[in-house]
């Protein structure tokens, strides 16, 4: 019979580490005869006791190479200290999970490692830290597992202004008029509904699930560019609370709480109608067209927007200065 292999995500493989690692026992991952990364090359095999061997190094140090019995802090997530650590102190940072192109780790991480004794990354993952902090500690010293005061770490530099809206509502016009604002000043990604339908999501259809598909593929990307630093500017209508939450959190997961801008462009169905140069909602009441978001379709209407703005009460220009100033008040 075959071996079954499992490809590990980001995730598993920091539970794969602590297993290997002695952090976590072997039912820890799912069952499987070998593991491989996300280029398909096998790291662990399980052997004839169902126990777990690495296939190539790990780049961890073993809690048994670096034990102590002196005092350690376990990093927390999304916090730095907020003054100098204890003398002598080994730090343990999470990093189980952290992908090598996250651009907040390093300046983290260098927050944390100002003063200590010493400083060793663990394949723990940061979310998982502050709930784990006694284990960690007890795997890596026999001292005591000190606590630090700590203030928040600010996010990364990058952030995503995401337009949702009714079609025809003016979210692709006022997306396109703040990145000619912003021009020069930074660098920014448009990703508007028709052009990323036209290259990222082509093939994909209007089914609710295409749909979904494409909003989430627009939210990655957008991750992506927000985790270097960058701005992207999204333009779908994405209809779906749970969708948009979904691109939410995967935005300030890559870059830091607040770097996701919800911007709900709550113009008026009646007005969207009016505008209608396609004819699509003539088509759409006309039965022509099918899954028509307003028409057959719903829009579910945010309630967590930064902003929310009628493009049939205020002028572009005040729209465009609206989004700005946000950005500017909260950088």
């Amino acid at each position: 019979m075959p071996d079954v292999a499992l490809t590990l995500d980001p995730d598993l493989a920091a539970v794969l580490d602590q297993v290997l690692m002695g952090l976590l026992p072997a039912d820890a991952l799912p069952a499987a005869d070998v593991y491989l990364d996300e280029e398909g090359a096998a790291v662990a095999r399980r052997d004839e006791g169902g126990g777990l061997v690495a296939v190539r190094p790990l780049r961890w140090a073993l809690p048994a190479e670096v034990r102590t019995d002196g005092p350690v802090v376990v990093a927390r997530a999304g916090e730095i200290p907020a003054g100098p650590l204890p003398a002598g102190v080994v730090v343990l940072l999470p990093a189980g999970g952290v992908r090598p192109d996250d651009a907040r780790w390093p300046a983290w991480a260098a927050a944390w490692s100002q003063g200590a004794a010493s400083v060793v990354e663990t394949p723990v993952p940061v979310a998982d830290a502050a709930l784990r902090a006694e284990q960690v500690a007890a795997a890596y010293s026999s001292g005591p597992l000190v606590e630090v005061d700590t203030v928040a770490h600010g996010g990364g530099s990058g952030r995503t202004v995401f337009f949702t809206g009714l079609s025809g509502s003016g979210k692709s016009t006022v997306a396109r008029s703040v990145v000619e604002r912003l021009a020069g000043a930074r660098t920014i990604t448009l990703l508007d509904g028709d052009v990323v339908r036209t290259h990222l999501s082509k093939g994909l259809g209007f089914s609710a699930e295409d749909r979904d598909t494409n909003i989430r593929r627009i939210g990655w990307v957008a991750a992506e560019v927000t985790k270097h630093g960058g701005l992207a500017v999204c333009a779908p209508i994405a209809p779906y609370d749970a969708t948009r939450r979904w691109v939410r959190e995967t935005v300030e997961a890559a870059g830091g709480p607040g770097s996701f801008v919800l911007v709900w462009i709550a113009t008026p169905i009646e007005v969207c109608e009016e505008r209608d140069v396609k004819g699509l909602y003539a088509k759409a009441r006309a039965g022509e067209i099918k899954g028509f978001t307003g028409i057959d379709d719903p829009y579910e209407e945010p309630t967590d927007a930064e902003l929310v703005i009628d493009t049939s009460l205020v002028s572009l220009e005040d729209a465009v200065d609206r989004v700005v100033s946000f950005l500017d008040q909260t950088t």
